[in-house]
């Protein structure tokens, strides 16, 4: 009964490093193995992405703040009742309250809104 365990385990071995040494394809992302509580799987995963991939050109009107990013950055802040007073093509204004007090916040157009004043 030993001696049948034994030849099971040894053949085991051979194959997964039969199985290692096998050439892959030049797109082989990795191989896997999985011992656990559920399945015992292995696999080769083939390719890099997905067909549909295709990678996001910056779009230099999405990159930068918008009057609705400010509002929303503003509520995320803390003011209530926020909105927008003020807008030119440098910078954004939104006015609210915060603590019984008026406050306003002014926005730069950059990427992620930076703050510049709060008043």
């Amino acid at each position: 009964m030993f001696r049948k365990i034994q030849i099971a385990a040894l053949s085991a071995f051979l194959s997964l490093g039969a199985f290692a040494a096998a050439p892959t394809a030049a797109k082989a992302d990795g191989i896997y193995f999985s011992f656990g509580q559920g399945n015992g799987r292995a696999g080769i995963h083939m390719g890099e992405r997905d067909r549909d991939y295709r990678p996001r050109r910056p779009h230099y009107r999405e990159a930068s703040c918008t009057p609705r990013r400010a509002l929303h950055k503003a509520e995320r802040m803390g003011l209530r009742h926020a909105r927008i007073t003020r807008v030119n093509h440098r910078a954004i204004r939104v006015t609210g309250r915060q603590h019984r007090d008026r406050v306003s916040v002014v926005f730069a157009r950059a990427p992620h809104c930076p703050v510049i004043r709060i008043r």
